[in-house]
């Protein structure tokens, strides 16, 4: 037990770390942005910080005008540029004259290039970063025509949308899919789904809280996935599976006289037969072996099932998926392709959100459902991926056009522009305090979800 609890601690400890390290790479770019921009106009730049400094600071150093530092509170990080009203409310600094180095002296238009800086910044990061992962790994899709024998459905979920194991799933909205990968995210949030089953298609509607009951059963996103061959991967020697014989690498071929290929195959043959026995065909090294196993009256068998890669699923002929490789010019178009991909994916679950009967507000999670998207074991081409996700996703939530994020900045500077007027600075002030307590209380009902609420 204290062997499996250090691996465990191990896995969160490494979950931890690249949450850390992709939110320090994103927030340190996006400030950079501000940062940038203000200095090319001469805005005078206080502090560059790393995560919030409230009372004191980890490390903090003054090179020129600037306090570089990193604070003790990993909630974000900020750039104070003089003459702003922002979230460090410095009104000594308003009070006095207006100086040539502060922002609220610059044009409107600086200014505004100025509140787009990070946004900017985050955008062009994501579609480097997808152009990198594009060039040293390529990319692998498996098209939808390729998986001849249909869906597995992993969850009881999916039964209940009126799916069965060996469906072939033909649209969405009406909307051809083209490759397996792409079913999931866009059952989320489809609104009908065409099937093909035993020759037939048929047309059926999805729920419209289909997000909020995948939340409320724990799940993130896999309603459908791959049919796998039934590979072995573990057998504990107190398992019913080990007593009967059956051993790690081993490949399940047959149950009941009958063949069978794929692990939801065995997995309903099981159910049929809770506390019974049945007759399993296993290849091992070359030979093919016979054996009698009991069944709990759970349904199972008690082994670990083995989750085989793109290239085993190919080696053994089951699937031919597309590997596609771009040079380094061409996976810049492909990079700027995939982030208006993942945009617009996003951008359509975001809209469920702001509609609560769809219960997709169950599923806003904070630091916790954020680190649990990572693996648990470092995967480069994984972490860069996620990484390029979550810069989409704060580039376009900074955007949104709520007082102290840059959206609010931007509109209050895009009115500025349009009427010629620049709102006062004690609106300012009062705008920045309702949009801190905005942003706090999404804090804290982010986090406090990932513990207590439906997607603990």
């Amino acid at each position: 037990m204290m062997i499996l609890l250090a691996i465990n601690w191990a896995s969160v400890g490494i979950k931890i770390a690249q949450l850390i390290l992709s939110l320090s790479i994103l927030v340190i770019l996006h400030e950079f942005g501000h940062y940038i921009t203000a200095k090319w106009f001469k805005c005078r730049v206080e502090k560059f910080y790393l995560f919030f400094d409230p009372w004191f600071s980890l490390v903090k150093k003054k090179i020129g005008k600037t306090v570089y530092g990193i604070g003790w509170l990993p909630l974000g990080g900020y750039v104070k540029i003089a003459g702003m009203v922002d979230e460090s409310l410095d009104k000594n600094q308003l009070k006095q004259p207006p100086q040539p180095w502060e922002f609220r002296s610059k044009p409107a238009w600086q200014r505004l290039i100025i509140m787009l800086g990070g946004v900017t910044v985050n955008i062009l990061l994501a579609f480097i970063i997808y152009a990198m992962i594009l060039f040293v790994w390529g990319e692998t899709k498996l098209p939808i025509k390729n998986a001849k024998d249909g869906i597995w459905c992993v969850d009881s979920l999916a039964f209940e949308l009126g799916l069965q194991n060996g469906d072939k799933i033909i649209a969405v909205n009406d909307e051809p899919i083209q490759y397996f990968e792409d079913i999931n995210i866009k059952l989320m949030v489809g609104n009908t789904i065409t099937i093909e089953r035993n020759g037939k298609e048929r047309t059926f509607n999805l729920p419209k809280d289909l997000i909020g009951k995948i939340v409320e059963r724990g799940k993130k996103s896999l309603i459908v996935a791959l049919r796998i061959p039934v590979l072995v991967d573990e057998v504990p020697k107190n398992s019913i599976a080990y007593k009967a014989g059956l051993r790690a690498e081993d490949h399940i071929v047959g149950v009941n006289g009958q063949s069978i290929q794929y692990f939801d195959q065995l997995r309903d043959t099981i159910q049929q037969h809770k506390g019974g026995t049945i007759t399993l065909r296993v290849e091992r090294g070359g030979n093919t072996l016979t054996m009698i196993t009991p069944i709990s009256l759970e349904g199972t068998i008690g082994f670990v099932p083995r989750m085989p890669n793109t290239a085993i699923l190919e080696k053994m002929g089951i699937y031919t998926f597309e590997h596609k490789e771009y040079g380094f010019f061409s996976s810049f178009p492909a990079g700027v392709r995939k982030s208006g991909e993942k945009l617009s994916a996003y951008v359509d679950q975001f809209k469920k959100i702001l509609t609560p009967s769809t219960g997709a507000y169950k599923g806003v999670g904070g630091f916790k459902s954020m680190g649990s998207v990572f693996p648990d074991q470092w995967d480069w081409e994984v972490f860069w991926n996620i990484t390029a996700f979550f810069s989409i996703v704060l580039a376009f939530m900074n955007l949104l056009p709520i007082p102290a994020l840059d959206g609010g900045h931007v509109l209050f500077t895009l009115y500025e522009m349009i009427v010629r007027r620049k709102p006062s600075e004690k609106f300012l002030e009062y705008a920045q305090y309702v949009g801190m307590a905005i942003l706090l209380s999404l804090l804290l009902y982010a986090n406090g979800n990932d513990w207590f609420g439906w997607n603990k």
